[in-house]
């Protein structure tokens, strides 16, 4: 994919004799296409099927360097082809079954795609905003090596607030609603806040439950014994406390492992939404 066609140009619409809109639905396209081509269809010709083919010849080279250059990105730097964790979470080399895998690799990746492709749609069509950034940040050769939580929570929260009112006759714009793409943003701000700001700050089961109290107590009731740590305590406070925490351990991993299902399925509902 190039970032520019010559076929899209000033001079391609000088050569057409009609001008290339920027957007339009496929209906618009079809009549701007069948109008330009009655119009002036040498022309037509010269300047969609000419340039094209002359801007393939010529851009030959730059083009197979171009593919080059994006299989070694994807394949080493990016790793587009897999769901890899972050290494805060998984170092690389470190053995984690397979239920962990699914989870630190689902959810990194959503912080990959909020912090650097989300956060690239807010440079990407910004001239102004691309001052000052390298040459691998921005454009043709540009590595998914460049991050920014702030920049890709800004994109977010601009898209959750999108509405249907362009395409609102005047009478009816106060009933305007969200659209689909700024309900998804909202949803991807909720998960991506609640593996950034929450998973992770959730409190040890062992420690939330009184277990890890509980082992401390026991260890100073039997000392250096070795595996007397093993038996069961003469302290009845200490036996009641024990069976209590246990219990609530169990509770609170259970709790988490239902949000953590949960939150995974409303990560799965929404894949359709997590491309740029």
């Amino acid at each position: 994919m190039r970032m520019n066609y010559w076929t899209c140009s000033r001079f391609a619409d000088w050569l057409r004799g009609t001008d290339k809109p920027y957007s339009l639905d496929s209906k618009g396209w079809t009549e701007w296409t069948n109008t330009a081509k009655s119009k002036h269809p040498i022309r037509y010709w010269i300047a969609d099927d000419g340039l094209r083919y002359l801007q393939d010849t010529i851009m030959w080279i730059p083009d197979q360097l171009y593919h080059a250059k994006y299989y070694i990105v994807n394949r080493w730097i990016d790793q587009s082809h897999a769901l890899v964790a972050s290494p805060k979470h998984i170092k690389p080399g470190q053995y984690r079954d397979m239920d962990y895998r699914i989870l630190h690799c689902l959810f990194d990746e959503l912080v990959n795609f909020v912090e650097i492709e989300k956060a690239y749609s807010n440079y990407r069509w910004s001239e102004e905003k691309q001052k000052g950034m390298r040459w691998w940040q921005v454009g043709r050769w540009r590595t998914r090596t460049w991050r920014s939580a702030e920049a890709g929570l800004q994109y977010l929260e601009w898209e959750s607030k999108l509405t249907n009112v362009e395409w609102l006759p005047e009478e009816e714009k106060n009933n305007a609603e969200l659209t689909s793409q700024a309900i998804a943003a909202a949803e991807i701000i909720a998960l991506y806040k609640w593996w950034t700001e929450v998973y992770h700050q959730r409190p040890d089961p062992h420690d939330a439950s009184g277990w890890t109290e509980y082992c401390e107590r026991k260890r100073q009731e039997h000392g250096d014994e070795g595996l007397s740590f093993m038996k069961e305590s003469k302290n009845p406070e200490l036996r009641a406390l024990g069976d209590a925490a246990l219990k609530k351990t169990h509770e609170i991993e259970q709790a988490y492992d239902a949000e953590d299902e949960a939150m995974m399925i409303r990560l799965i509902k929404a894949r359709d939404s997590l491309w740029t």
